[in-house]
This record gives structure tokens, C-alpha cells and sequence, in this order.
């Protein structure tokens, strides 16, 4: 009986010890379709995810053109406006030319007057001189007033 006893024992040990030991290693046919589904979502994620980058690809690209249109219309608009203030300045120059010539001449032509006034006024003082040379009260006259 000891040995039965004994035999019983170890026998139960050893299957206690067995099943302790065995790893249920089955992939059961839910954790399978579970497996399948989040393949599933995870294709459908990526794909979204895809999706949204080609969307803000494609934005990103209508905003290029838009700031390039911009660009093209402010290059356009500086360049009308220094070409309209450059012919501002040359018309500002031409005018001031073409109103300060005919002035200019009328100048010319009155100092020409004065000189030609200056060179009768010496030769009236030196004729008048001469005559008052022999006649004393035009000598006095001129006298008085300093011109002789």
C-alpha cells in the first residue's frame, strides 16, 4: 500500500507539474479574426491618412499659385509705379525747362537793353561834359548833381 500510496503521488506530481509546465499555444479562430480586423482597420487608417496628405498636398499647392499670382501682380504694380513716377520726375524737368527758358531770354534780352542804356548814358554824360566845359552854368548843374 506505501507503494501505491507512493506510486499515486508521484503521479499526481507529475501531472500537477505537466500541466503547470504545457503552454496552451492555440491561436484560437477569434484571436484570428481579431488579428484580421485590426489588419483591416489599419489598412483603412493608413489609407485615410494617405488620403488627408494628398488633400493638404493639393492645398498647399493652390496656395503656391495664389501667393505666385500675388507676387506677379505686386511686381507688376511697383514697376508701373516707378515707371509713372519716373516720367513724373521727367516731366517735372522738362516743364521747369520749357518755363524757365522764354524767362531766361526776356533776361538776356533786358541786360542787353541795360548795357546798351549804360553805353548811351557814359556817352551822354561825356558829351555833356565837354559842352559844359565851356558853358558855366551847365557846369554848375553838373556839378550839383555830381557828375562832374
Amino acid at each position: 500500500m506505501k507503494r501505491i500510496k507512493t506510486y499515486l503521488l508521484t503521479l499526481t506530481i507529475s501531472l500537477i507539474v505537466t500541466n503547470v509546465w504545457a503552454k496552451d499555444v492555440s491561436f484560437t479562430l477569434e484571436d484570428r479574426d481579431r488579428l484580421i480586423r485590426m489588419e483591416t482597420s489599419l489598412k483603412e487608417f493608413k489609407e485615410s491618412v494617405d488620403k488627408r496628405f494628398e488633400q493638404i498636398d493639393k492645398r498647399f499647392e493652390q496656395v503656391d499659385r495664389r501667393i505666385e499670382r500675388v507676387e506677379g501682380v505686386m511686381m507688376w504694380g511697383f514697376g508701373l509705379l516707378f515707371t509713372s513716377m519716373l516720367g513724373m520726375v521727367g516731366f517735372v524737368l522738362w516743364d521747369r525747362r520749357t518755363a524757365v527758358a522764354p524767362v531766361a531770354r526776356i533776361l538776356r534780352e533786358k541786360e542787353e537793353d541795360i548795357e546798351e542804356l549804360k553805353k548811351r548814358e557814359r556817352a551822354i554824360i561825356d558829351a555833356m561834359r565837354d559842352y559844359a566845359a565851356g558853358d558855366q552854368r551847365l557846369a554848375g548843374i553838373l556839378k550839383a548833381r555830381g557828375l562832374l
